[in-house]
Order: C-alpha cells, then structure tokens, then sequence
C-alpha cells in the first residue's frame, strides 16, 4: 500500500506549507492522527487504533512521528527520512502524548488536531499540552481545496475509470434482477476498470431513487422504472471517482421526461456558470434557479456538489451561503437532483476543475436520461 504514493518533493512541499499556515494561524504545531490529512501530508495509509499514532508537524522546527513500537512496519518504506521526518517509538506503558508534547518543544503548546482524531487522544493530549486542541480544517482547508497538477491527473484517471463503469451498466439493468444484483456487477466492473476500491455503490430504482442516499435492496427492476446508479471508487494513489447517470428501462412517461429535462439544464448551467472568482454559492444558484423557475425548487433537496480528492466528500462544498470564491485547481461535483417520494428520482453527476477560464469535467459520459431498451 504505501507504494501507490507520488514523490517526496510532493510531500516536502505540502509539509513546508501546513508548516506556514500552522504559523499564519497563530498556533504552535499540528497533531494529524491516521486519516486523510495524514495520507495528504505524507502518504501514509497507517490505521488509528487505541494506540496513538501522529504526525507532530511544529509550526517551526522539524517533523515527528510518534508511533507504538508494533506499528512501525506501517511506516516502512515510506520517505519519512527523505522528508526530515524524525520516527519516536513507544511501547505499551509509556506516555505517548508526553511525546508528542516534546516534539512540540517540551511546554504548553496551542495545537490544532485532524478532525477525525477520536476523543480517546485528543482529551489526554489536551491534558498534556495544557489547552484543549483546535480542528486543523481551518489550518489545511486552503492547501487540501486546491489540487495540485499530479492530483488533477489522478482525479482525471478516476473521471475515466467510473465513466467506463457507467459505459457497462445497462447490461446490468435488467428486469428481474435486483438492485443488489447490479450493485455486485458495478463492484466487480469498478475494479476492472482500474479502480483499486469500490468507494460507494447506489441503485436506486422506482421509488428508492427518490431517496438521495438509498443504497441498494431486494428490489427487483421493472419495466418502466428510472434508476438512478451513483458509484465511485479509490483510483491510486487514492483519488476518488464519483458520477452519477439517471437510467430509464424502457421508454420514460412524457412527464418524467420533460422533468429530467429540466434538470439537465440545471446541470448544465452550474457546469457552465463555474470559473474563477464566483463563489460556491452563486455556482449552486445556477442550478437551483433553473429548477426554481420550472416549479420544482421543492424536489431538490440536497446541496449541487462537494468537493472530492482524497476524501469522497471535502471542501468546497457547493451549496447555499458559501462565499467561498473559486479559484483554479478546485475540484467538485455538480450534481442537481429532483425527488418525487413514492415514485420515481433522478440526478445527474459529474466532477469539475476549476481552470484558468472555467472549467474541465473529468466525467464525459452522455447525460442525457439513458433509455435500456427491453425485449
């Protein structure tokens, strides 16, 4: 695992960078437990357990991993030395964050933590230092939103993978079958593609697509029903693909039609609206107006789009009331959606970069409403 990694220079910038903004922020180090922020700074996929694993990365001064003695393999092969990482083991009976307190500099020190750093150390660890920690999103949110050009490429490659996904899975919505079904054929065709990881797999037919977030059931498809199929997967060194394709078996009703119609064009026009200097804000008005205007504001229930890396859901999100302004190398989903509870769903997808001019959708796969022909 630790193998699928870009290079040291890669890391070494992002360190120097969270070193800076440690120091912008007025704080005095940062502690990243195992998680995303871990793998950004320096490609570690180490796991969190009840033992404390952490990046201690001081606002000036070098680097420290504090790692229990039996975790250490974790690291092996990793460009810890290459990054001027320092490695401090412990064993069980020791004082971890004792460790990481003088990695700080040995006094009371303000810190910020990763947010998925579980209570069981960040209370000890506020005990130690003297003052209870902060969440190192506001620290890392700048370096993580703007990718960088090798990220844009991994996010491209994952673009691909899921659209050659998408290109199969008509072949798999076939009357009879089940959702469950599908959803163990995108799986497979998920990997296939060259996926290292299925992420999230959603099938929802009838009425379970009117639910944004249903997974998949016993259901099984019938002529007439909509399917809404929304899947990504972990593309190495851990970029994720997310789209989402709106399926019809057999010739759609008149009205369903015109509907789906609409919500293309909203689509469109948030595809079209991004580029530099609007806010995620206004790029999530330019979806909604569009349905607004239809009457159908009310069927759309979730927020246009978030942002994706690493993390399947990050910063930027695309919704209401963030003024986040965009700039080049942000990348997000642009995802409308309308939602008749009982009857029938629909949402189109896709994953956007921010360029110098507008925008690069890394998902290329019709979306129009795709009709499954039937015997």
């Amino acid at each position: 695992m630790e193998s699928h990694r870009f290079d040291s220079a890669v890391y070494a910038r992002r360190l120097a960078a969270a070193a800076a903004a440690t120091l912008d922020a007025g704080l005095d180090g940062l502690v990243i437990s195992p998680g995303y922020d871990l793998r950004y700074l320096i490609g570690s996929r180490a796991d969190t357990f009840e033992r404390l694993t952490a990046l201690v990365l001081p606002a000036v001064g070098n680097p420290t991993v504090v790692v229990p003695r039996l975790e250490l393999a974790s690291f092996r092969g990793s460009f810890l030395s290459e990054l001027g990482v320092a490695v401090c083991d412990w064993v069980d009976g020791d004082d971890p964050y004792a460790l990481v307190r003088d990695a700080l500099g040995g006094g009371p020190a303000a810190v910020a933590v990763t947010d998925s750093m579980p209570a069981l150390h960040v209370l000890p660890l506020a005990g130690v230092l003297g003052v209870l920690p902060v969440l190192a999103t506001d620290v890392l949110r700048e370096l993580r939103m703007v990718k960088e050009e090798c990220e844009i490429d991994a996010l491209r490659k994952a673009g691909s993978a899921i659209d050659r996904v998408h290109a199969r899975v008509p072949e798999f919505l076939v009357p009879g079958r089940t959702e469950a079904d599908v959803a163990a054929d995108i799986a497979e065709a998920i990997v296939a593609e060259g996926h290292s990881e299925v992420a999230f797999i959603i099938v929802g037919s009838g009425p379970h697509g009117a639910d944004p977030h249903h997974r998949y059931s016993d259901r099984e498809l019938q002529v007439g029903d909509i399917v809404v199929v929304d899947i990504g997967g972990s593309y190495e060194p851990g970029y994720n693909s997310d789209s989402t394709r709106t399926y019809s078996i057999g010739e759609p009703e008149a009205e369903v039609a015109e509907q789906y119609s609409i919500l293309q064009r909203a689509q469109r026009a948030a595809l079209d609206f991004v580029r530099p200097g609007v806010t995620a804000s206004e790029v999530d008005a330019a979806a909604r107006d569009v349905l607004a205007e239809a009457g159908l504001a009310e069927y759309f229930v979730h927020r246009t789009g978030h942002g994706i890396g690493l993390s399947v859901h990050e910063e930027p999100y695309i919704v209401a009331g963030n003024d986040v302004p965009l700039t080049a190398g942000m990348a997000f989903s642009i995802e409308p959606g309308i939602y008749f509870p009982g009857n029938w769903g629909a949402r189109i997808e896709d994953i956007v970069v921010v360029t110098d001019d507008g925008a690069l959708a890394v998902n290329n796969r019709p979306r129009e409403l795709i009709v499954v022909p039937v015997a």
